[in-house]
């Protein structure tokens, strides 16, 4: 009957053979990530996030708030309207619209208005992320798709606010047209942010590689 280590000890001493065990490696190098796998990986998240942005970008303002001047005499919906829109506007937009138009123009709004800025901002974030290395520089651009989906979802319910209410209020008119021109103004800022990043990502990636084939 085979002995066990401790009783060849016991028999023969320090002279006594121990057979070794060797425990298999408990993490598998393949599954090792790099930083260039990593920013693989974030690259086509921020693809993906592009996309989705711009495909609902395209649904809401250009199919969606479009179809919707069909039920407003030929009228603009406000969120389309790059320079804002006044009281006189405002009348004019109710008074064309049923309850039935109105509630869809919420619906868009809880939808698609809300999907787009919340998808755009993340995706954002994250390209800004993998491409500034700077934090003060990062959180700087970081602060531009933020302020926009905060102002583009606080425009909504202001919009939706501003239709629904049973006696026009020059101050929401004021306040949804103002969010309005501002969410405009975010999302052309946040596109230059993200071009920003870009360039300052592959002007980083340029300068890494010119140090790696630097004679040494």
């Amino acid at each position: 009957m085979a002995k066990t280590p401790a009783q060849r000890i016991k028999k023969h001493g320090n002279k006594a053979v121990v057979p070794q065990h060797q425990l298999p490696s408990v993490i598998n190098p393949s599954t090792s990530r790099s930083p260039e796998k990593a920013k693989s990986n974030s690259n086509l998240i921020v693809v993906a996030g592009a996309v989705a942005s711009l495909f609902l970008f395209w649904y809401l303002h250009l199919l969606t708030l479009e179809q919707l001047t069909q039920l407003s005499g030929g009228l603009a919906m406000p969120d389309s309207l790059i320079g804002g829109f006044d009281r006189d506007f405002v009348g004019q937009l109710r008074a064309a619209m049923n309850p039935d138009a109105l509630g869809q123009l919420s619906y868009v709004h809880k939808t698609a208005g809300t999907l787009f800025p919340l998808i755009f901002g993340f995706s954002w974030l994250l390209l800004i992320g993998t491409n500034v290395a700077r934090k003060p520089l990062r959180w700087a651009l970081w602060a531009l798709p933020l302020l926009f989906a905060a102002v583009r979802l606080w425009g909504n319910a202001a919009i939706d606010t501003m239709m629904s209410a049973n006696v026009l209020d020059p101050t929401q008119v004021a306040l949804a047209s103002g969010l309005t021109v501002a969410g405009w103004v975010l999302l052309v800022l946040s596109l230059l942010a993200g071009g920003t990043a870009v360039f300052i990502g592959r002007k980083s990636g340029a300068a890494r590689r010119a140090r790696g084939h630097a004679p040494s």
